[in-house]
C-alpha cells in the first residue's frame, strides 16, 4: 500500500507542475451535464481475517496475510453533473487481483503459503464533491458503494471465495486540466461487507485433498479489503 501511496504523491506533483506551467485549459469542460472516460489502474488487496481451530495433528498454526502483491484495473466512466462541485459516476471495471496467505507452523518455523486469485467485475457508484477550479487543477474527495463479482472460482483451491461481494469506497484525487483531455490520478479504499471464504461444508469435496483442507477449515471469515490507484482519462 505504501508504494501505491508514493506512485500517487509523485504523478500527482508532475501533473501539477505542468498543469500550473500551462495557461487555463478547457475552460468548460466541467459545465457538460454528462461526459464519459476510462481508467487504468493498479491494485494492492488482502484480508481481514478470523480464525478457527489452528490446530491441526497436533500441529498449532498461526495464519496472516503474506506480502502485498500488485493486480490491475481497467474501465469506463460515465459522470453526470449535479451541481458546481458536485458529480454523479458510475465506473464498471475489471480486476485482476492477487492475494497471498501465510501458514507459520508454530513448532519449526516453517512457512507455508497460499495464493488466492481474483478477477473481480465490479460495479461502483460515487458521489464526487471538487474544490474550486484553480488554474489547471481542481482536488476532489469520492466516496460509494458498489459490488462485484469473481469471474475466475477455482474450485481446486484450497481456499475458495464466495462470488458476489458489496463494498463501501472511498478516496480522493485531482483533476488536471489540459489542451485535449483532463487527467486525474485518483486512489481509492475499498472495504468489503461479505464473509467471502466458502466453507469446505458447501463445496465438493473431491476437488481438495484432506492435506489441503486444513488451510480453510482454520479460516473463519475472510473480509476484502482493496486499495486501487487508478488515472481517470476524460
Amino acid at each position: 500500500m505504501n508504494f501505491l501511496n508514493k506512485i500517487f504523491i509523485i504523478i500527482s506533483l508532475i501533473c501539477f507542475f505542468l498543469a500550473k506551467s500551462a495557461s487555463q485549459n478547457n475552460p468548460y469542460v466541467d459545465e457538460r451535464a454528462l461526459h464519459f472516460g476510462f481508467f487504468v489502474g493498479l491494485n494492492s488487496a488482502d484480508f481481514k481475517i478470523r480464525t478457527g481451530n489452528t490446530t491441526f495433528d497436533g500441529v498449532k498454526y498461526a495464519v496472516a496475510d503474506a506480502r502485498l502483491k500488485p493486480g490491475f484495473s481497467v474501465g469506463v466512466i460515465a459522470d453526470f453533473r449535479l451541481h458546481d462541485y458536485w458529480n454523479f459516476r458510475i465506473t464498471p471495471s475489471l480486476q485482476f487481483v492477487e492475494r497471498e496467505l501465510t501458514y507459520k507452523n508454530l513448532s519449526t518455523n516453517f512457512f507455508i503459503r497460499q495464493n488466492v486469485l481474483s478477477v473481480p467485475l465490479s460495479l461502483p457508484v460515487y458521489l464526487k464533491y471538487s474544490s474550486q477550479r484553480v488554474g489547471n487543477y481542481k482536488p476532489y474527495l469520492i466516496g460509494g458503494l458498489g459490488a462485484y463479482y469473481d469471474l475466475s472460482r477455482d474450485q481446486q483451491k484450497p481456499i475458495l471465495l464466495r462470488p458476489l461481494d458489496f463494498y463501501v469506497e472511498f478516496g480522493l484525487g485531482c483533476d488536471f486540466y489540459f489542451s485535449f483531455f483532463k487527467l486525474a490520478p485518483e486512489l481509492k479504499f475499498a472495504i468489503g461487507f461479505n464473509d467471502m471464504l466458502t466453507p469446505l461444508a458447501e463445496r465438493n469435496s473431491g476437488f481438495v485433498s484432506q492435506e489441503d483442507s486444513k488451510y480453510s477449515n482454520m479460516l473463519n471469515r475472510l473480509s476484502s479489503r482493496i486499495i486501487t490507484l487508478v488515472f481517470n482519462f476524460e
